[in-house]
This record gives C-alpha cells, structure tokens and sequence, in this order.
C-alpha cells in the first residue's frame, strides 16, 4: 500500500489513509500488507506536492523492480489524490511545472493492483490554484476507483465542506478497501 495523505495531516498516511489500511488489511485475509505513506510537505503551498510526486514515483519504480512479485495498491486523499493521479499520469500534463518528474515506465502498472482516489480534486479546483488538472493515465484508468461524496466541494461542484472529511463516516473508505481487496 502506497498512499498519500491530504493537506494538512499528519505525517505518515493520515487519518483517511489509517482508516483504508485498516479496512483493507481486514479484508484480504492471511495476505501480508506493508504501508508506505508518501513522503512530501501536504501544505496549502499546492506546488510541494512535486516532491509527493517524485517520492511516491520512486518508492512504486523501486518496488517493481526489487519485488516483481508484489501487487501494489495506490491511494491518496484530497492533495494526495491530486499526487497519485499526477503518479500514474501517462504524460506530464499541459502547464506543469519545468521539474515535475517524468511518468513512470509503462511496464510499472503491472505491478499496480488498484488505485484509491478520495476526493480528488476537480478541474475546477485544480485550475483556481493554477494547477493542471489530473488525467490518470490509460495503464491504470481501468483498475481505479475515484470516490467524491456528495457535495464535496473538492472534488465537486458542492458547496458542503464538511461532506470533504466524511469518507471513513459515509462508508466510502471500506467500499474503497472492498474494491481494492477484490483486486489483490
């Protein structure tokens, strides 16, 4: 489990990542899961998240590679979702920045079971804080399940900003782990 945790929240996965994990380790029986939660600065300072980009980018490459074996299981919640959409992306997108790291080889989705996406952030959102919008790439569009509750004004057209912090309580974190787990 790679997974990048939203503004603002702890180091590690987060709140919204424990809660996956949990749900997820629950559901896959004798099956062993390591976690790894992304490292970067999950700031308001939206172009940080480069640096979530390149590490998560990294950690998934190196783990491929070391442990072909492995099926890995991709998630992020609100700033983290925009990273991992930016992970899998097939092409740096129109107006990223000079840095933004390069996507990953192709061969990397192989190793991808599922990706997790909590209240990614809408086109909307991502251009009033001038940042490209999120395109997941074609490799991994097929094993992904975005989750936006009702009203979300992240990752919809809501106005309810309270309907942002409500996946683990509306139930759409254990669906998530339901999906993923039926993956591996």
């Amino acid at each position: 489990m790679v997974f990048a945790r939203g503004t603002g929240e702890s180091p590690g996965v987060g709140y919204f990542g424990d809660a996956f994990v949990d749900s997820l380790r629950a559901k896959i029986g004798p099956k062993s899961m390591g976690v790894y939660g992304v490292n970067y600065p999950a700031t308001a300072d939206f172009p940080t998240a480069l640096t979530g980009i390149e590490d998560a980018s990294n950690h998934i490459e190196h783990t491929a590679l070391t442990c072909p074996n492995t099926k890995m299981v991709l998630g992020g919640f609100s700033q983290g979702a925009a990273v991992m959409g930016f992970v899998t992306a097939a092409a740096i997108p129109e107006g990223a920045p000079a840095d933004t790291p390069q996507p990953m080889p192709p061969d990397v989705a192989n190793h991808v079971a599922a990706v997790v996406l909590f209240g990614k952030p809408s086109n909307r959102f991502m251009n009033q804080f001038g940042q490209p919008t999120i395109v997941i790439g074609p490799l991994y569009v097929p094993k992904t399940t975005e989750l936006c509750a009702p009203g979300d004004p992240v990752c919809s057209d809501g106005g309810d900003f309270a309907a942002h912090n409500s996946y683990v309580d509306d139930g759409m974190v254990d669906q998530a782990a339901t999906f993923a787990a039926s993956r591996v």
